[in-house]
């Protein structure tokens, strides 16, 4: 032996996963973003235009806090990544209510351009991510390399 230490643990790259999964969830938002600002402007005016873009926003950082969460809880341990990931669920859907309470309190926007796009952006955002770490597509993740 030459006195290095053998480990089992496998080696994680510089970032980690969660992050990555994280931006490129967000990043996806920038192709479903203009689409659901689009429909909505044509429905509902500026109006529907800025609550719809507020909407896709607030899902993106959203998405970003998640990976950072995540990231950060498993660099503690293996029990705190789990409590992240349940807890955190339900601490990222409050907040996400909560910021899309406080926005339509304090600005005039159109409600129902803002709730239905946070919501099809963050559901079309996952689906597209899904689909493309299953299909191999993500090549920086460590587990497809």
């Amino acid at each position: 032996m030459n006195g290095t230490p053998v480990t089992s643990e496998p080696q994680l790259g510089s970032t980690p996963v969660e992050t990555v999964i994280a931006r490129h969830t967000a990043a996806r938002l920038v192709w479903v973003g203009p689409i659901l600002i689009a429909i909505f402007g044509l429905l509902g005016g500026w109006d529907g235009a800025i609550g719809a873009t507020i909407g896709v926003v607030v899902v993106g950082a959203n998405f970003l806090i998640a990976g950072v969460m995540l990231s950060m809880a498993l660099k503690i341990s293996l029990s705190m990544y789990h409590a992240a990931a349940l807890f955190g669920f339900f601490l990222r859907l409050g907040l996400l209510v909560a910021a899309m309470l406080l926005i339509v309190q304090f600005f005039e926007i159109d409600r129902v351009a803002f709730g239905i796009s946070a919501v099809l952006a963050y559901l079309v955002s996952l689906i597209l991510e899904s689909v493309a770490v299953a299909r191999g597509r993500e090549r920086d993740l460590d587990w497809t390399s």
